[in-house]
């Protein structure tokens, strides 16, 4: 899970829009960040590790010049998440200079990492897959060129991204910049990651905008157009004229994810409102609660994604909703610490109870997700500290039982606890007195209402319900084997900073 953007403007000060919509998708990615802007002729780029606001100051500004630049920030889900090396964008100087930037995994990495180097004869630098796209992609417009000398530039990177499509497989949401050619987005034939498409009417023309939530677009006062279609390529060129070309017959197969989890309330994907999207969740799962007809003093949610959630739980049971947890944003990500003494000292010092709304009561905490449940277990312990009588768990998400290979770091099988466990059974090792599950069914209904068109979700890591053919069982094992994707920390999910620990 990254966050990407681009912006193409008529004037030479993309930049300081695209930082302020970089900082609106910070919650995709905190490892690092990476800029490039364009002015016709030259590229001028900046990376570093940490926060976007970190990373670039008013320097990185006034030497990053252009009409059209894109940026990154990252979330480490394949390679290395302490190497620089690795930070977005990645950059070919042939057969076109290009700057790619990604959303996303491919499935695979092994298998095109050996073509890359024995058959395509191109170096790589990093174990990134972003890396291999972008290597993939300029080696087709290497052939497309060499095949048809006198093809337009434009029909030129179609064609390339079409034969790139036909050799990756996975998710990938992708913004370039190429040399003589412009911007050109595209989007992998699932539509598993999102990518929209914005513009804003300027005195002196149209201005484009590719990010991946739309919320990146709300400041900078860019207006939602649609959603970059799978299979579909976009291209702004030099001068500001926009085309478009499907490359590859798509289906829209979303990740359910998103809605759960990792994007903003705010935002829409996929013509359907997240926000929505977690309060028919928070429905659904009211009804599982009142049929077990248990005495609950208040609704309270696990900050800060469980926030909607619990609000309508509230609602619909009609107890009152409380805020009891009081997450400190300004901890460091507990997951890097080297230790777990570290790690659960770490997490008492970001979150605290309000002990008032505890003492004495029976509280329903409504989360997000419960992916290892050391968490979990630690929350359920610090509101019995603050004087809970009993302490229920609603889990907004399914039990993940396997992990996910288009872009989420959900662990490997043995470290999910609902992997071989029943849910009386996590219930106990958690150490609540009651624990509900959202079901599948309810869960793909409450994002389906917002489009009814959208026929399937991406659900593999709840029912094993993989959209890209390749991901077998046998598929998972050796992925699993290998170790691939695997970071030197723990951690409960990937955190955005709007997110639950």
């Amino acid at each position: 899970m990254c966050g990407i953007i681009g912006i193409a403007k008529t004037r030479d000060d993309a930049v300081y829009e695209l930082y302020d919509g970089l900082l609106m998708l910070q919650h995709r990615g905190q490892d690092s960040a990476g800029i490039v802007a364009f002015d016709g002729k030259k590229f001028y780029d900046r990376r570093g590790s940490g926060l976007v606001r970190d990373v670039f100051d008013e320097k990185d500004m006034r030497v990053l010049k252009g009409n059209m630049a894109l940026g990154h920030c990252r979330y480490t889900t394949c390679g290395d998440c302490n190497e620089i090396d690795e930070a977005q964008p990645f950059f070919v100087n042939a057969p076109l200079g290009i700057y790619l930037i990604h959303n996303g995994n491919l499935t695979d990495i092994e298998a095109l990492r050996k073509k890359v180097l024995t058959q395509y004869h191109r170096h790589l630098r990093t174990g990134s897959d972003t890396e291999l796209l972008l290597n993939v992609f300029a080696d087709q417009i290497y052939k497309v060129m060499k095949a048809a000398p006198k093809k337009k530039l434009s029909d030129v990177v179609f064609d390339a991204t079409k034969l790139t499509m036909d050799r990756v497989t996975g998710a990938y949401s992708v913004i370039t910049l190429i040399d003589q050619v412009g911007m050109l987005v595209f989007r992998d034939p699932h539509g598993i990651r999102p990518l929209v498409m914005g513009k804003k009417e300027t005195s002196t023309g149209t201005e484009w905008a590719f990010a991946s939530e739309d919320v990146a677009f709300k400041a900078l006062g860019f207006v939602t157009v649609r959603d970059v279609k799978p299979g579909e390529a976009i291209l702004v060129q030099k001068n500001g004229e926009i085309l478009s070309h499907q490359c590859v017959k798509g289906t829209l197969n979303p990740c359910i994810f998103e809605y759960i989890y990792l994007a903003r309330p705010d935002s829409m994907m996929n013509e359907i409102s997240v926000y929505k999207t977690r309060l028919r969740m928070g429905a659904a799962l009211a009804k599982q609660i009142k049929r077990a007809k248990l005495h609950i003093d208040s609704v309270m949610p696990v900050p800060d994604s469980g926030r909607p959630l619990a609000m309508q739980v509230s609602q619909e049971l009609g107890i009152k909703y409380r805020e009891g947890l009081v997450k400190n944003h300004y901890i460091g990500r507990t997951f890097i610490m080297p230790n777990q003494k570290m790690r659960q000292k770490s997490i008492r010092r970001k979150l605290n109870t309000i002990e008032l709304e505890f003492k004495n009561r029976n509280i329903l905490l409504i989360d997000d997700s419960i992916v290892r449940g050391n968490t979990s277990k630690q929350i359920i312990e610090l509101c019995r500290q603050a004087g809970a009588k009993h302490v229920y768990l609603a889990s907004g998400a399914p039990p993940i039982i396997n992990p996910d290979v288009y872009g989420i770091d959900i662990p490997t099988r043995s470290e999910l606890i609902a992997h071989g466990l029943t849910i009386e059974e996590i219930r106990k090792t958690i150490g609540a007195d009651a624990l509900f599950y959202q079901t599948v069914e309810d869960l793909v209904a409450a994002a389906k209402a917002g489009n009814p068109k959208i026929k399937k979700f991406h659900t593999g890591v709840f029912d094993g319900g993989y959209v890209t053919p390749e991901v077998t069982e046998d598929y998972l094992q050796q992925v699993e084997r290998e170790g691939r994707g695997a970071k030197q920390r723990d951690s409960d999910l990937p955190l955005p900073l709007s997110g639950t620990l």
